[in-house]
C-alpha cells in the first residue's frame, strides 16, 4: 500500500537520512521513537505535505513526488490525516471542520441533505452524537471530544489509508484508551491502512501489527510487538523498558488503592 523509498530531509541539520519502508494493505504501524528524531516528518512525506529532499513514497505503486499534479491529487484522495491536537479551525462550526475533510468536487456534487449525511455518519463513527455536536464551535468542546472531531474529518471522505500524528497526545488515561479503541474500530471497520506517529510505547504495542523505531534519522527497529518487545538492541529495550516501568507503576498505583482493613481495637 505505501512504500517509502531512501527518505532524506533535513532543517539546517539532517532529520531523516535513508529511510527505507514498506507498509502492507490493511496494516496497522506504528511510529515510535525519541522527540525531534523525525517521526512527524516522515508520516508528513507520505502525501505530499512535506516534500523529501531526495527519495520517493509510492501509493500503490503510484510515486507521489514523480507523478502530475492531477495524479496527485488523485492519491491524496486515498489519504486521510489526523493532526495533532486536531488541529480544527476555530471559527469553524463541528459541522463546517469535518466536511472539510471531503474532496472539494465531492461537495459540489452532494446536496445538503447528502452532505449533512455524510459529515453525521462520520461523527456516529468516532462516538460523538451529531445533535449535540454539529453546531458547536471547537472552543465549546472538551480535548477529547476534540480529536475525536479531527479524526471524523480524516475518514468522512472514505479513505483507504489514515494516517495520525500523535492521536493521544495531551489526553488522561480514559480519553486515551477511548482513541486507541477508536484507531482499532476504524480498521476494522472500514479496512483501511493505518500509520500512528506515537510516544504511548504501550498503545504502540497494544494495538499495532508492526512497531518500526526511527532513531537518529534511520530505520533502527520494524517488527511485530513481540519481536519488539523480546529484542537485544540496548535501544530498543531502552523503549521496551519503558514499556514494563509504566505496567509496573500502574500495578503499584493500583495496590496502594486498594483499601488496608482496619486494626482490631
Amino acid at each position: 500500500m505505501i512504500e517509502y523509498v531512501d527518505i532524506h530531509k533535513s532543517f539546517d541539520v539532517p532529520v531523516l537520512s535513508g529511510v527505507d519502508l514498506v507498509v502492507a494493505t490493511r496494516e496497522t504501524l506504528s511510529i515510535i521513537g525519541p522527540s525531534g528524531t523525525g517521526k512527524s516528518v516522515l508520516l508528513r512525506t507520505t502525501n505530499g505535505l512535506l516534500t523529501p529532499d531526495r527519495g520517493d513514497v509510492r501509493i500503490d505503486g503510484v510515486s507521489v513526488y514523480g507523478s502530475a499534479a492531477k495524479v496527485v491529487a488523485h492519491l491524496r484522495r486515498k489519504v486521510g490525516y489526523v493532526f495533532q491536537y486536531a488541529a480544527l479551525f476555530d471559527s469553524m462550526t463541528v459541522f463546517e471542520n469535518v466536511s472539510m475533510g471531503i474532496p472539494d468536487d465531492e461537495t459540489h456534487r452532494l446536496g445538503r441533505p447528502q452532505l449533512l449525511a455524510r459529515v453525521c455518519g462520520a461523527l456516529e463513527q468516532v462516538n460523538l452524537e451529531p445533535a449535540h455536536v454539529l453546531a458547536k464551535l471547537p472552543s465549546e468542546l472538551s480535548g477529547g471530544m476534540r480529536k475525536r472531531v479531527g479524526v471524523a474529518r480524516a475518514i468522512v471522505g472514505n479513505p483507504d489509508i489514515v494516517l495520525y500524528d500523535e492521536p493521544v497526545t495531551g489526553l488522561d488515561p480514559v480519553n486515551t484508551a477511548a482513541v486507541s479503541h477508536l484507531i482499532q474500530d476504524i480498521r476494522d471497520r472500514a479496512h483501511v491502512t493505518s500509520i500512528i506517529v506515537t510516544h504511548d510505547i504501550e498503545q504502540a504495542v497494544a494495538i499495532s501489527d508492526r512497531v518500526a523505531l526511527l532513531y537518529q534519522g534511520q530505520l533502527r527497529f520494524v517488527g511485530t510487538p513481540a519481536e519488539f518487545s523480546a529484542s537485544n538492541d540496548p535501544v530498543v529495550r531502552a523503549f521496551a523498558d519503558r514499556k514494563a516501568a509504566a505496567e509496573a507503576a500502574l500495578r503499584i498505583m493500583d495496590a496502594d488503592a486498594v483499601e488496608e482493613p482496619e486494626e482490631e481495637p
